[in-house]
């Protein structure tokens, strides 16, 4: 595990990797970035063209309808141009590429099936090329034997749920730039561990409001570990193995401090803190039966978001970026537009699911329809428009950064966000086991 520089240095040759790391599936190489002669056009190299293919193709043209020819004359983009570094002799150790792992025009991989679901109507998005099908069976292979095996994290009769969730997909698609499998899955770990503590502290199986900060305290010592005397450390330990969501707490941190950087470990810490703490702010709503404004609802999410998980794309993808960038304000700023435009994403499609649960779960149509008196339909309509608003919002912020501070680091975690941002997407689209879109259109 690499050692961390001072704060301001630049990061070091070799990113964090798994300890155990053994030669696995290449990363599939992504779709090279749009050619501009700007970085301000950044968001052209974060979101190239992707054609989602037709399930139901037509019949190929006609040999005599070639098709034109692609113009290969564009200039490169600044973002190619940095990342390639100096050419000529004695060279070639400099080029960034080779540190950060985005070499120019790198080919596309094979087109994959695509899959059910559609798109919200109107809802600003970026398709995204199928996920790696090789990766996903591996991925979703090891997550599973990880649940059962090392975490015992359900029973028998919750197996299809597991299943269903589709984590395997998800993680794939969320970090098209992992370099190994063994990457993907310190996210994947976190991202079940996550999703454990919801399920059985807060909702479907078992959760409740009532004593859930005391829940969410003592699960979070297996992620920020308890300091204590000789005496008390003991009770303290055998507790994290006393339910599912504490075990896989313990698992996944373990994993991840392996691989990442201490830096990276304190990170996710104080995101997860902050999930945590949004956690407590809607149980309390919901033990007082009180619906927030709609900007309160919206501060809520912004900590009962997905932050924590575009935030580890860098340890993911096997570099750091510097503390002290990770913390300018700018970069916050971008970081919290991306996980608070996810997350109404997450709203729009678990919609109906939410609808058909026993009780009243705030999202943010049914907080606009009572705070601002609209029916149903008017009042998702409504959210799509907050949602596109923050997510050309976060698109903003993102460019203006890569302007700015056109670091090697910098322009690949911006990127990795957005890739993020748009994997989560794609997961919420296609996974038709979870969700369904209302019949307003």
């Amino acid at each position: 595990m690499p050692e961390p520089g001072p704060l301001g240095t630049s990061p070091p040759e070799q990113g964090p990797t798994p300890p155990t790391a053994t030669p696995d599936i290449p990363a599939p190489a992504p779709p090279g970035p749009s050619a501009t002669s700007a970085a301000s056009d950044f968001l052209a190299a974060l979101h190239p063209p992707v054609a989602i293919p037709d399930p139901t193709p037509p019949p190929a043209p006609s040999p005599t309808s070639a098709p034109a020819a692609p113009d290969t004359t564009a200039a490169d983009s600044a973002l190619q141009r940095i990342l390639r570094g100096p050419t000529g002799p004695g060279t070639t150790s400099l080029a960034l590429a080779d540190t950060y792992g985005q070499r120019p025009d790198p080919a596309p991989p094979a087109a994959a099936p695509p899959a059910a679901g559609r798109a919200v109507p109107g809802l600003y998005h970026h398709p995204v090329p199928e996920p790696d099908p090789v990766r996903v069976e591996e991925v979703s292979h090891r997550i599973k034997r990880w649940a059962e095996d090392e975490v015992q994290l359900y029973p028998e009769e919750w197996e299809g749920q597991f299943d269903g969730f589709s984590v395997g997909r998800y993680m794939v698609g969320c970090h098209p730039d992992a370099p190994t499998v063994d990457h993907l899955m310190l996210a994947t770990r976190l991202m079940v561990a996550e999703n454990a503590v919801d399920d059985c502290y807060c909702e479907d199986h078992g959760g409740s409001p009532v004593g859930l900060g005391g829940r969410l305290l003592l699960a979070h010592t297996a992620i920020d570990h308890f300091h204590t005397t000789a005496e008390y450390t003991p009770a303290w330990r055998e507790s994290l193995s006393s339910d599912a969501p504490r075990r896989a707490y313990d698992s996944a941190m373990d994993y991840f401090v392996r691989a990442a950087t201490p830096s990276q470990a304190d990170r996710y810490r104080h995101d997860m803190a902050r999930l945590h703490m949004g956690y407590l702010a809607e149980a309390a709503w919901a033990q007082t039966g009180h619906v927030p404004e709609v900007w309160e609802y919206l501060a809520m999410r912004q900590f009962n978001n997905f932050r924590p998980c575009p935030t580890i794309t860098d340890s993911v993808g096997g570099y750091e970026l510097p503390a002290d960038l990770h913390a300018q304000p700018d970069m916050q700023r971008v970081i919290a537009l991306a996980g608070n435009a996810t997350t109404i994403v997450n709203d729009l499609y678990s919609y109906t699911k939410e609808l058909d649960s026993p009780g009243r779960h705030l999202n943010l149509p049914v907080v606009i329809a009572e705070r601002e008196q609209l029916c149903e339909r008017d009042a998702y309509l409504k959210a799509v428009e907050v949602h596109n608003e923050l997510q050309h919002a976060f698109e903003a912020a993102a460019a203006d950064l890569a302007e700015a501070c056109p670091l090697p680091p910098v322009l690949r975690f911006l990127k990795g966000v957005a890739a993020w941002v748009d994997g989560n997407h794609d997961w919420h689209r296609t996974n038709t086991y979870r969700y369904s879109l209302p019949d307003f259109w």
